[in-house]
């Protein structure tokens, strides 16, 4: 293994029935007046405002709302935040939604404190260096956000979707409640498994060479779990054991765990995704089901072996061949995604052939960023885009 320095400060509380214990866990953490986010309305009709609220209440600590977050969070959405924030004088961030409402959380707790333009973190020009303490109550299980200590945030006018990854934004505890995931409709099961798998194994999947039986053990672990416990979902959308281990699941695909130690990866997949759902604004994991297998199709030129491995170990795939293995793996992937309801092709996501070259140019803007660049030009990234249009 290469050296890794691991610390991971959020602390989890698993189980039914932990939603009720909000305002006790927000209370130990010391915070007395929090800015609640939260999105649209979902989660009022289902009951979980109402379990939170309460216990806020019975805790004795006071709440202002910032409601609204969309699914792909924006800029302004944030920068309201903020502002609302100030104003209320509060003392940390209450985050009651999924990886959305997170990142968005997670930006107004890095904006409250800073004296730039919060835009600026996104963009690398300045680097936080102290926010407000963020808890979650997560009740999308999908994006890992609340165990890491990254954010996503869109520019309302460029369409740029950036990330800041640092630890200032690691929650300080984390609610995972099954029960409170009841109401995720089928197509938002679909999509998030398809976000935690490709979490999962854009590490695996671009490693360096070398011997990792924790790492890749771990990573086909956990990819198996969320396939195994996304299919349990759509068959009995009242399973809780179920929904409560594809919580857990898709919480230990993105808290970097799985990845210590393997050396340089990369997220080529996301690098690819990001533009799609900042410039039509579709769903991060469906967007995810359409250019993950795309890019693994132009990545299996070169390692061959590391996609032919995911064929035989995550897709029961029985071919000695690797290339023939790999092809035949990505065909079982992509055909699992569409099952259980996911886009397969950028056309079912609503984009057409000639918007391709747009959404290559802003991938390559992000790959520069993230230090791909030179790999993943526009030409590239184009090239990609189109193996499944």
């Amino acid at each position: 293994m290469r050296p890794f320095t691991y610390c991971n400060p959020t602390k989890i509380c698993f189980g039914s029935g932990t939603a009720g214990t909000v305002g006790a866990e927000v209370a130990a953490a010391g915070m007395r007046n929090v800015l609640l986010v939260y999105g649209k309305s979902s989660i009022k009709r289902n009951g979980v405002y109402d379990a939170v609220t309460a216990s806020l209440k019975a805790a004795g600590v006071a709440w202002t709302e910032w409601p609204g977050v969309s699914a792909n969070p924006l800029l302004s959405q944030v920068q309201g935040g903020i502002a609302l924030a100030r104003e209320a004088k509060v003392d940390g961030i209450l985050a009651v939604g999924g990886g959305s409402v997170i990142d968005a959380s997670k930006a107004i707790a890095m904006g409250v404190p800073a004296a730039c333009d919060v835009w600026d973190f996104y963009m690398g020009a300045a680097a936080p260096q102290a926010a407000l303490p963020v808890a979650v109550v997560l009740t999308l299980p999908a994006t890992g956000s609340e165990m890491n200590g990254g954010t996503v945030v869109t520019h309302d006018e460029t369409r740029e979707k950036r990330a800041v990854i640092n630890p200032t934004l690691h929650p300080r505890f984390s609610i995972l409640d099954p029960e409170v995931t009841r109401s995720v409709p089928p197509d938002y099961v679909a999509y998030s498994a398809s976000d935690a798998i490709s979490h999962t194994i854009e590490s695996y999947l671009t490693r360096a060479p070398g011997f990792f039986p924790v790492q890749d053990g771990y990573a086909e672990g956990v990819v198996r779990a969320i396939m195994a416990a996304t299919e349990r979902i759509l068959a009995d959308p009242g399973d809780v054991e179920a929904r409560g281990a594809m919580m857990w699941a898709a919480t230990l695909a993105w808290n970097f765990l799985g990845s210590s130690g393997v050396g340089a990866w990369v997220t080529a997949a996301h690098t690819l995704e990001h533009p799609l759902s900042g410039l039509f604004d579709v769903a991060h994991g469906a967007g995810l089901a359409v250019v993950g297998p795309a890019w693994m199709v132009w990545e299996s030129r070169r390692r061959t072996d590391r996609i032919a491995a995911f064929a035989r170990r995550m897709m029961d795939v029985r071919i000695d061949d690797d290339a023939a293995a790999a092809a035949e793996g990505i065909a079982r992937f992509r055909a699992w995604l569409k099952k259980i309801g996911n886009p397969v092709t950028l056309g079912e996501c609503g984009v057409t052939p000639g918007q391709i070259p747009e959404i290559a140019r802003h991938a390559a803007i992000l790959a520069k960023a993230w230090g791909t660049g030179e790999e993943y030009t526009a030409e590239v990234c184009a090239e990609i885009l189109g193996v499944f249009m």
